[in-house]
């Protein structure tokens, strides 16, 4: 196999990579809501945006909406929580 040296014109780009941690803790605050009591999540979305936690979707009650917060916030490695679960 010949391979060559990379080339760049002008700078070298950056590479991104996904934050391995984002995935993590988007399931860790998912599995957390699915055993709690007090919350039915089957319709909640739990997603990452750096260690603040975006909480999306329908719940029965105003308590459930709470109670979710409560509980993804109690998850090691989250900072904030943004609660936009609807009632429905």
């Amino acid at each position: 196999m010949v391979s060559k040296p990379r080339e760049f014109f002008g700078s070298e780009p950056e590479i991104e990579i996904e934050n391995k941690n984002r995935a993590t803790l988007e399931v860790s605050v998912a599995d957390a809501l699915a055993v709690s009591g007090g919350i039915d999540a089957a319709d909640v979305l739990v997603t990452a945006e750096g260690d603040t936690i975006v909480l999306s979707g329908i719940v029965a009650t105003d308590e459930e909406v709470a109670r979710a917060a409560e509980v993804a916030a109690a998850v090691p490695g989250v900072a904030s929580i943004d609660n936009q679960i609807r009632v429905g």
